[in-house]
Parts: structure tokens; sequence; C-alpha cells
């Protein structure tokens, strides 16, 4: 085999190889842990699921899985967790449905090597090495932004409000406002910092410079939140719309007058 077979030989074998690597962080106050999608595969409690209604692959998915509680030692229902994913998407969780036994059950699907998942799209990557998915996700209101995908670690953390005071609303704001502050949590910060804080990586700031109500101009807005593509057309557009049935027609609009009351409390960075 001349030099150029043998690099091409070698290329062939990278994505197996850096998936038979995979190694999953857990941070969650009683050090760093890592563990490799070998062990987790093992793992006495990993199981096949069904997983109706993907949330990535748009349809039914076999998974082997692990609970994700059982790899929460010591996080309590109160506690707050942050769900990372290897391109920067940081997703908000709250503890107690990641740990409930009934109702949604949170799962830790682990990529075969042997058996690797299809990719998300033509010329795209799988979902794996490791995915969040949910059983029943509607029991516990868990939103598309809840199932982290190509997720590279956990950590407990403060609750948002904490760590992020550059995130609150005013003390006197209304409850539609603070409202909206939820489904900001909920729905965009995975993606977006606003004011400068957050943790990801991925989407653009959403109030510096410019806060989106401030040049979406009519129900412009809430049209782009539905559905992106629809307004802004794109090959590489990746944000998603959020339908009716993931963010009512009163939350979109509580998520509004919160954006809208922040475009008065700008932090310059």
């Amino acid at each position: 085999m001349n030099t150029r077979s043998l690099c091409l030989a070698l290329l062939s074998l990278l994505p197996l190889a850096q998936l038979h690597a995979a190694e999953l962080t857990l941070e969650l106050g009683n050090g760093r842990q890592r563990l490799s999608s070998a062990q987790l595969l093992s793992h006495p409690q990993t199981q096949s699921i069904e997983i109706n209604d993907d949330v990535s692959y748009k349809r039914s998915m076999r998974y082997r899985a692990v609970p994700l509680a059982v790899l929460l030692k010591g996080v309590q229902p109160g506690d707050h967790l942050q769900l990372v994913a290897s391109d920067g998407f940081a997703a908000e969780l709250p503890a107690a449905p990641a740990l409930s036994q009934t109702g949604s059950q949170a799962w830790l699907a682990i990529e075969d090597p042997a058996h690797p998942w299809p990719g998300l799209g033509n010329g795209k990557p799988s979902a794996g090495p490791f995915y969040l998915v949910w059983q029943n996700p509607a029991a516990s209101q868990i939103g598309p932004e809840q199932w982290p995908f190509q997720l590279a670690a956990i950590r407990k953390l403060n609750p948002v409000a904490q760590r992020f005071p550059q995130l609150l609303p005013a003390a006197d704001a209304s409850p539609a406002v603070q409202a909206g502050f939820a489904q900001y949590q909920k729905n965009c910060m995975a993606c977006h910092r606003l004011n400068g804080a957050g943790d990801s990586q991925f989407g653009p700031d959403l109030n510096v410079p410019h806060n989106p109500t401030e040049y979406f101009s009519g129900d412009f807005l809430s049209r782009y939140i539905r559905d992106p593509q629809s307004l802004r057309r794109w090959p590489q557009g990746k944000m998603p719309g959020f339908s009716a049935e993931v963010l009512s027609n009163e939350k979109l609009g509580t998520l509004i007058e919160y954006l809208r009351h922040m475009a008065g409390r700008k932090i310059q960075l």
C-alpha cells in the first residue's frame, strides 16, 4: 500500500475512532467524572428503548440508553442542570424532571460505534455520541430545546437568575414579563445570550447591540419565531421554528414582552 492509500485508509477510520474515544463529562458538585461510550454501553441499567416522535430525527427511533437519573449522583430535585453540546449549545433544565421516575423520563442515549445512528441530514453527522431523549415529554412540558444532541457535558449549576443577573427584568416588571423570562430560559438560552449573559456559544446576542423587538415591526417577530425560514431563508439557517404545540400564543406573547422590556435594560459590553 502506498503512502496516499495508507493516509486515505486512516482517514476513513477517523469517525469510528473518535466515536470509540467519545467521553461524557459530568460536573455535579463532587468533582469531574468522564464516562466513555464503552463504559456507558456496558452500564448495568443500559437498555433498548423506543422514542416516539424523536425531536431531532422527526420519527420513531430505538436507542441503547441509560436512565439519566442513575448518572446524577448527589443531584436533588431542587437543583439546576446545564447540558452542553459539542457545538456550544447549552440547554438549561431543572433537575426535577431529569430525576423523575414517573411522567416524563429522561434517558441518555449512547451511540454504539458498531451500529452508528443515521445522520441528521445530507452530509450531516448523527445526534451522537450522546443524546438526551425523553419518553412522555409532554408530562413535564419538556420542550425541543431540552433534547440536546452531540452532548459533551452535564453540569450542576446555580439557577440562571443567580448566575446571570444581567438577564433579570426590573423588580416591578409585569407578570407577563416575568413569565416571558421563564420562556426565554427554556426556549432561547440554549442558543443565545442576552446582555452578554449566558453560556451558549451558538447564536447571536438578543439585546446587544440591538434587540429583535427594535428591528422587527408589526407581527414579524412572532412570525419569525414560528417559522424563521419564512422570513429569512438561507441554506445554513439553524434556528428551529416553535410551533403552537411547543410555544402557545400566550407564552409566545410573554416571551416577546420580556424581550421588549429588556430592550430598555441594555448593558454595554
